[in-house]
């Protein structure tokens, strides 16, 4: 991981002194802050959709657990991408889901909600942790207990300015993930309103959608968030 400079942004305490395997997991997610959630993978098309998503340039992938079959995926998905690939599972409910998250290879914990018990957990296993928030009073508290991340969730609701405001009272250098309704044509915006990555789940990828289609889609994300981090350099 590049060190710290006066040239780079500064690092949330939590990822500050996280030990050295999440600052390199986190390292990876941010490369290209674009985690793709892939809601009802089937086991049989994970390793298709994965390499599709790879070759895209896509580099975290997210499976939540609320759809059958979700560990599997996540197992293929492991063993079957390089090692510059970040892949866990979302909509973790508790300890143990973090667990056979765990098991099952995956490196990432995503929440729709922020427990305390999950976010230990996770940190107790070295996995990056992005629980889901959207008021200040779980924000901190999700920082407090170490995550490395914020998923904002759901961040139609919030919108722009509540995330240009919730921002304004984070630490510096902290994670900021909108998750919810993010098509390419909002990626410009929520990146002006303070969004370090996004997340982006229905408009990327659903059950039935072919791997080559999930592919260029990404493509397509990947080229707006570009396009909207050389409008703000």
């Amino acid at each position: 991981m590049t060190p710290h400079t006066a040239n780079t942004p500064p690092l949330s305490p939590a990822v500050a002194h996280a030990p050295a395997a999440v600052r390199r997991l986190l390292a990876l997610a941010q490369e290209l802050p674009l985690v793709a959630i892939l809601r009802g993978l089937a086991p049989d098309e994970a390793q298709a959709v994965g390499a599709a998503l790879y070759a895209s340039g896509m580099r975290t992938l997210e499976v939540p657990l609320n759809r059958p079959g979700a560990l599997e995926c996540i197992a293929h998905l492991a063993r079957s991408l390089p090692d510059d690939a970040l892949v866990g599972g979302g909509t973790v409910m508790s300890p143990q889901d973090v667990d056979a998250v765990h098991a099952a290879g995956g490196r990432l914990i995503v929440s729709p909600h922020c427990d305390v018990r999950v976010i230990e957990r996770a940190l107790a296993l070295d996995m990056l942790c992005a629980p889901g928030v959207v008021t200040p009073t779980e924000a901190f508290t999700a920082l407090a207990a170490g995550a490395h991340a914020l998923k904002i969730f759901p961040a139609d609701a919030l919108g722009h300015a509540g995330l240009k405001g919730l921002k304004s009272v984070l630490p510096a250098g902290t994670e900021i993930w909108p998750v919810g309704g993010v098509g390419t044509e909002q990626v410009a915006g929520w990146r002006q309103a303070g969004a370090t990555g996004l997340g982006i789940g229905g408009q990327l990828y659903t059950p039935g959608r072919s791997a080559q289609a999930v592919g260029a889609l990404a493509a397509q994300f990947i080229a707006a968030w570009n396009a909207a981090a050389a409008a703000a350099a």
